[in-house]
Parts: structure tokens; sequence; C-alpha cells
């Protein structure tokens, strides 16, 4: 369990066959809006009726309330 808390992973196998995994939890990370922004800054503008019909191309999706 110390390893764990330290970060350590450890992979689980039956005869020598790799059959899970035990790692440590992700815990929530801070992160700072001023710093995410300068990260996405030279990402690529999202055409938003470009990704919708995209979207809609791949999933049946309907938007009207269900009544």
């Amino acid at each position: 369990m110390r390893a764990l808390e330290s970060g350590e992973a450890f992979t689980i196998a039956r005869n020598g066959v790799p059959v899970g995994e035990l790692r440590p939890v992700q815990r929530n990370r801070f992160v700072d809006t001023r710093q995410l922004q300068a990260k996405l800054a030279n990402a690529p503008k999202v055409d938003y009726k470009r990704f919708r019909a995209d979207v809609d191309a791949l999933l049946d999706q309907d938007p009207s309330p269900r009544g």
C-alpha cells in the first residue's frame, strides 16, 4: 500500500499471464484558468456547425424535449 501511495503501479498475473492492474487512484488536479487558456491559445478554432454535423452523422440524437 505504501508503494501505491507513492505512485507505483503493479501488474497482476495468473500463471505468468497478466490479468489485471493495481495502480494509484487518480486525484483531481486543480488547473489554473490562465494556464489552461495559455495552453489552448494556439488550438484550432472549432466550427460549431461542422462539429454538430459530424456528431449528428455519427449519433442518432433527437434534441427535442421528451413529453
